[in-house]
């Protein structure tokens, strides 16, 4: 009896386990962006962060709290992008900035099953100690080129049409 309450005990908490990815800790050296190395942090939800798709790819990343409107309005922009240019070398990477981290951004990933990874900030991000710095207003979108170096960056909403001129761009070079 003892064994199958062990085990039962076990099997709950692998699958409660495998909600969260943790990645893979990122190449280090001269040649590895260190804003590519600041997103090293856990995702949640359906889609996962791939450390080996990043190097070589245009990425933006957009800093964003479940609690933010004009962040939850951008979203469908952020999809629609991810879509288009995803296949020509392109990779959205969202960073959850709320407190309350897992606890919230956990469930959000998993209702808006996005098609791009939802990443959870730890304390050095949201204390601004990370390449990205201090982020002071949300949303706040990074714009990476292929070799991880800032390209473009802005606060607030942008539109759908200057954003994917700017992306197309980049993958261009």
């Amino acid at each position: 009896m003892r064994r199958a309450a062990l085990a039962v005990g076990c099997v709950l908490m692998l699958a409660l386990a495998g909600c969260r990815t943790v990645p893979e800790e990122p190449a280090r050296g001269p040649g590895v962006s260190p804003y590519l190395r600041a997103l090293a942090l856990p995702s949640v939800g359906p889609t996962p962060l791939d450390w080996n798709r990043l190097p070589g790819r245009v990425v933006m990343v957009s800093f964003f709290a479940t609690w933010c409107f004009p962040c939850l309005a951008e979203l469908p922009t952020l999809e629609a992008l991810q879509k288009e240019h995803g296949p020509q070398g392109f990779q959205v990477v969202l960073v959850g900035l709320d407190i309350d981290g897992v606890k919230v951004l956990e469930p959000f990933a998993e209702h808006y099953a996005l098609n791009f990874p939802v990443l959870v900030s730890d304390e050095n991000m949201q204390k601004g100690r990370s390449a990205f710095g201090l982020i002071p207003s949300l949303p706040a979108t990074f714009l990476l080129d292929k070799e991880g170096q800032v390209a473009g960056a802005w606060q607030g909403m942008a539109g759908h049409s200057d954003v994917s001129r700017a992306v197309e761009k980049l993958l261009r070079r």
